[in-house]
């Protein structure tokens, strides 16, 4: 993605006076990540209370939950102990609430207020309002109408705090939501359930309800501040953006509001016209990457091979600016289709004694030392498998290393089975108090800390078992199990020198050519994003060492996605047997099979959904004019 300039501010400038109207009919603003974005829009928000407190006014705040806003509540804590940032003034009104729903429940939005922000300033207990879960289904309609009663009474909604949805919910305003819906109960989509899901361990334990204001109270807010990060809400946020009102996307309704702006990441931001398309809105500076992209954009648009584009197909497609005296459409087709073909390779680590020019990875050393990072104890052979199979086939020294235990996502049946078998060779030892915190765990309470290492244990024999078959010695393989993850519940904590410092220490050790890592970007709070920013800050730290002069990074994707084909740097194809070989590496991990706890929506398993990512990939070079292959894993380089 070309480079974005973040902005220096979220100030919301009216429809037709911010630069891009062709298509967004809201006003958004970019940032380079969700951390500078949450932090701006913090700022705003302590400007507004502080500017509310001199003028002895109450500041009314409309405030989400969900991963969104998370960094922007962390904000606002830090400002209350270290600037003296006082909530004296706020009044809050919570969005929503699952319906029923205990207070105490540890999967409560009264419970996620209380623990990311309202235990941390001095706000007053009676200012802080939230849909009560509790409340009688003889009288929902009776507390939704003194909710709405309330909020008027409060003066409204100075500054309304939203995150999105996949379903283009904004609140739970689910598809169908009325312009003019008031706070209700509603019968909950099911894609927002399934993306709940992980929360409660399960989706069959999400509520199917929930208490939300209605669309109609939102679009009263005198500022609205929308909050979208991540690959998985770019497509959503397009269609916000850029499509028609429509009670079929409920965000839509924002286009109507005069105070709105939509702080986004680049993950987010990345479908939008402007960003994806640019020549589709202007005339672009035309670099060497964005050349590639447009062609390669222009060759699956028209369904022709890149080399068969024609001048008529570049000029009917808003690109005839490219063309000039000096780059006809064959000279664009040629270069396109070298830089990638360039990009295959049957040697990951680089092939001995050949030239390297045109190839991704450099010739020398010809046996290379590897890092496979793998945030979870199955990413490597879900990802990269393949890749993984002919850097240890070529002879190169390949070391895993699995950067969490994993241990949330074994279910307590598996747990369970292992621990009853255990205790039945020996009874009233450790395994019978794992048996009974397994028995007498209910659906709110985390798991213990023996429970937790044998959950972790399970997971570390599967992965051995895989890396055994992939021929791995054992002591290439290393059991990280970074701090943050190691919480028992689902909410991890934040990314700490700890952590950072077990990665530093790996990778001196083994003094890398070659590090292989998980770029997955869909959730900046995800386990992924938060392995992969481990890595990150590692890199930043080691950087002067004169080992990492010949280090270099290649980033892969998880199951769920892959790189799109003009971002690919390094495609290694796979032969049918390599394919049969991964999955039954995959198939070592037996807890993450037949239905596992974090399926998400697809609901194919995860060898097959890798074999299809790679098959999909291997399509998509073959409609671009190159050779054909069984399928591919793909790879960008990370510079640091």
């Amino acid at each position: 993605m070309e480079a974005i300039i973040q902005p220096k501010s979220i100030t919301h400038q009216p429809a037709g006076q911010f630069e891009e109207t062709r298509f967004e009919k809201i006003h958004n603003v970019i940032f380079n990540n969700s951390k500078e974005g949450s932090l701006e829009v913090a700022r705003e928000i302590s400007e507004l209370i502080k500017k509310k407190a001199l003028k002895n006014h109450q500041c009314v705040l409309g405030l989400a939950t969900g991963s969104s806003p998370i960094k922007v509540y962390e904000e606002l804590v830090r400002m209350h102990r270290e600037e003296g940032l006082s909530f004296q003034n706020v009044v809050t009104f919570n969005l929503d609430e699952y319906y029923p729903m205990e207070r105490s429940n540890i999967q409560s939005y009264h419970y996620f207020m209380h623990q990311h922000l309202f235990n941390h300033v001095d706000i007053k207990p009676e200012n802080i309002h939230i849909p009560d879960g509790t409340v009688s289904q003889d009288d929902v309609q009776v507390f939704c109408r003194e909710y709405e009663k309330m909020i008027k009474e409060a003066g409204g909604l100075d500054f309304q705090l939203l995150g999105i949805g996949r379903t283009g919910h904004i609140g739970f305003n689910e598809p169908g939501s009325h312009y003019n819906s008031a706070t209700r109960e509603i019968t909950l989509d099911h894609i927002t359930r399934v993306d709940a899901a992980p929360a409660f361990k399960g989706l069959e334990n999400v509520p199917r309800k929930a208490i939300t204001m209605g669309i109609g109270t939102i679009k009263k807010a005198k500022r609205v501040v929308l909050l979208a990060w991540g690959q998985n809400k770019s497509e959503i946020v397009k269609e916000t953006v850029e499509g028609e009102i429509s009670s079929r996307i409920p965000a839509t309704y924002l286009q109507e509001h005069q105070n709105v702006t939509f702080v986004l990441d680049k993950e987010a931001a990345a479908s939008l016209t402007r960003i994806d398309t640019p020549w589709l809105v202007k005339n672009c500076e035309w670099t060497e990457n964005l050349t590639h992209k447009a062609v390669v954009w222009l060759s699956f648009q028209k369904n022709k091979p890149v080399l068969h584009l024609t001048d008529k197909d570049y000029n009917d497609s808003g690109m005839s600016d490219l063309l000039n005296s000096e780059q006809s459409s064959y000279e664009l087709n040629i270069k396109t289709f070298n830089r990638l073909q360039h990009t295959i390779t049957g040697w990951p680590g680089g092939k001995p004694n050949a030239d390297d020019s045109n190839r991704p990875e450099r010739s020398e050393p010809s046996k290379k030392r590897v890092i496979i990072f793998s945030p979870h104890p199955d990413d490597d052979v879900i990802s990269m498998g393949g890749t993984f199979d002919r850097l240890v086939s070529q002879g190169h020294e390949v070391h895993i290393a699995y950067q969490t235990s994993g241990n949330i996502a074994v279910a307590d049946h598996e747990a369970l089975k292992v621990a009853e078998i255990a205790e039945s060779l020996n009874k009233g030892g450790f395994f019978s108090k794992v048996v009974k915190d397994i028995h007498v765990k209910t659906d709110e309470d985390f798991d213990s800390q023996q429970v937790r290492k044998v959950k972790g244990n399970i997971r570390r024999a599967e992965s051995l078992g895989a890396t055994r078959y992939m021929g791995i010695p054992d002591n290439q393989v290393h059991f990280l199990d970074l701090p943050f993850y190691e919480t028992g519940s689902i909410k991890k904590n934040p990314l700490g020198e700890a952590d950072i410092e077990i990665m530093n220490s790996i990778i001196e050790t083994i003094r890398p050519h070659q590090i292989y890592a998980a770029g997955d970007l869909a959730d900046p709070h995800g386990t992924h994003r938060v392995c992969l920013d481990a890595l990150f800050a590692s890199l930043e730290q080691l950087k002067e060492k004169p080992f990492m002069n010949d280090c270099w990074v290649w980033l892969y994707r998880g199951a769920w996605h892959e790189w799109a084909s003009h971002e690919i740097e390094m495609a290694v194809p796979m032969s049918p047997a390599q394919v049969l070989k991964k999955r039954k590496a995959i198939f070592f991990h037996q807890t993450q099979k037949d239905g596992v706890m974090f399926q998400g929506e697809d609901s194919r398993e995860f060898w097959v959904r890798a074999e299809d990512r790679n098959k999909d990939t291997a399509e998509k070079y073959k409609a671009l004019g190159l050779a054909s292959y069984a399928a591919m894993e793909a790879f960008v380089r990370y510079h640091f």
